[in-house]
């Protein structure tokens, strides 16, 4: 069985030494957790919580990539931490701890994505959707959607920007606006054509 016989302050993190030979370089809150010390001994036990200390290490250093990259749900972000190979109880811990710490907020990110939606030319339909597949319930999903520009004046832009055709009802249906904002139109369109 191997004694740590020194921890020593390594770019990376620290540096372990068992039995005066440098072992490896680990991340320091995974040596802090299987509560790694000089004269501890590397046994059965203490290798499995460095172990579970390392894939909680690389659970957490695989969300903060996602999120520094964009704004995740808690169902998206355990969706990405699964994809990885991040285990169940891990990502458990892992999303708690990020929304905890405010890195992880539905009701903000349902807010943010609807909004980057509604900006690009989609209807609410197509928000809700999305924001479903993203896992957000459908009461925060909801809420956003009707913080949102009420959906009737954004078809108004939309139609007259591109007139009033049966072409931008299609092209309105096909971006998820709803079968009551599209009726006003279509009457419009109907009743020009009969003059």
């Amino acid at each position: 069985m191997a004694t740590v016989t020194a921890l020593r302050q390594a770019r990376a993190g620290v540096l372990v030494e068992l039995d005066g030979a440098p072992w490896r370089t680990l991340p320091v809150d995974a040596v802090a957790a299987a509560r790694l010390g000089v004269g501890c001994d590397l046994d059965r036990v203490t290798a499995r919580a460095l172990a579970r200390a390392l894939r909680h290490h690389r659970a957490e250093e695989a969300a903060l990539r996602a999120l520094a990259r964009r704004e995740h749900s808690r169902a998206s972000l355990d969706d990405r931490l699964a994809r990885v190979g991040v285990s169940a109880r891990d990502r458990r811990e892992v999303v708690e701890r990020a929304e905890s710490a405010g890195l992880v907020d539905d009701a903000r990110f349902a807010e943010r994505r609807a909004g980057q939606l509604a900006e690009r030319g989609a209807g609410n339909l197509r928000v809700l959707d999305d924001l479903a597949r993203h896992g957000v319930p459908e009461g925060i999903a909801r809420a956003a959607t009707a913080a949102l520009e009420p959906e009737p004046e954004r078809a108004a832009r939309v139609v007259e920007a591109r007139g009033a055709s049966v072409r931008t009802v299609r092209y309105l249906a096909s971006r998820g606006f709803s079968e009551e904002t599209l009726e006003p139109l279509i009457a419009e369109i109907e009743s020009r054509a009969l003059g």
